[in-house]
């Protein structure tokens, strides 16, 4: 497992390279990108079972992360990157016009690390809990993990899924939430608003864990209480509170940058809050 010292590094590079992939591109996702990097660092780089070298879309003999949030592609493709399923150089295609980098995850153009298409909000969910059903019929050992946004929790679809997952016994599924309380319209709680997240998610019969998704110890720990509940009849979700846009001060904490790019200043700006750590792409 890596270090907590070393997840912060890939996780400060990561950041610095949604910053840049937005920028060039001059459209993208940076806020839920930028509040989700530490969880999924950790997922990536110190939990999940997953092997670049030997990776095949079916997911045999490998753990299988879903991105159910598919606009979040920014992070998604700067963890895929650093960890070796494509060059950091292919970042800087990110959103052009017939590049594999495309602004929501794609099968067609055979990205390596790409299990499902997605990005119609809602529907990640679905697509594990059929992953997960499916490596318990094959009797695999490994488990499949998905991330979805808290505004994404206003679709139905979540809940229905949630009542399969739990009714079928899928102790093998991992779900995280990043719960940052924004969304492309305001908070959370203004829009449609969740009420009590964490008594929705225990009231649907699923194992809750609550962490600070910015705390690499705090987020360790909820990975390892969520794979210990593996196993014993329940899935497991993890509800991470986060800030949207975290690690930049002008992008935190509002929703200003859910959809937005930031321009060559900004991305200037952005850039000396963010230690070169890895080397850019």
């Amino acid at each position: 497992m890596t270090n907590i010292q070393e997840l912060q590094r890939i996780s400060t590079q990561v950041r610095r390279d949604i910053i840049r992939m937005v920028t060039n591109a001059k459209s993208g996702h940076p806020g839920g990108s930028m509040s989700s990097a530490d969880f999924l660092t950790a997922l990536y780089f110190g939990v999940m079972k997953h092997d670049p070298a030997t990776w095949t879309r079916s997911g045999k003999g490998q753990d299988v992360f879903i991105l159910s949030a598919g606009h979040l592609t920014p992070v998604y493709y700067s963890l895929l990157s650093r960890a070796g399923y494509f060059p950091t150089e292919e970042l800087a295609t990110f959103r052009l016009y017939g590049t594999r980098l495309q602004g929501h995850p794609c099968v067609e153009t055979g990205l390596p690390g790409i299990f499902q298409a997605s990005g119609s909000l809602g529907q990640g969910l679905s697509a594990a809990a059929g992953l997960a059903l499916g490596k318990k019929m094959d009797k695999e050992p490994e488990k499949v993990y998905v991330m979805m946004g808290d505004g994404e929790c206003e679709e139905g679809q979540i809940w229905e899924a949630a009542m399969f997952a739990a009714n079928q016994k899928l102790d093998n599924l991992i779900a995280m939430v990043d719960w940052n309380g924004q969304q492309i319209d305001g908070k959370v709680d203004d829009v449609a608003g969740l009420g009590d997240l964490e008594a929705k998610w225990k009231a649907f019969g699923w194992e809750t864990i609550t962490a600070d998704g910015h705390d690499f110890t705090a987020i360790l720990d909820a990975y390892a209480k969520a794979q210990e509940a593996c196993g014993k009849g329940r899935p497991a979700v993890i509800l991470f509170k986060s800030d949207m846009g975290h690690g930049v001060d002008f992008m935190a904490g509002t929703n200003e940058w859910h959809g937005k790019p930031t321009s060559p200043e900004q991305r200037d700006k952005a850039l000396s809050q963010l230690e070169e750590t890895l080397g850019d792409f």
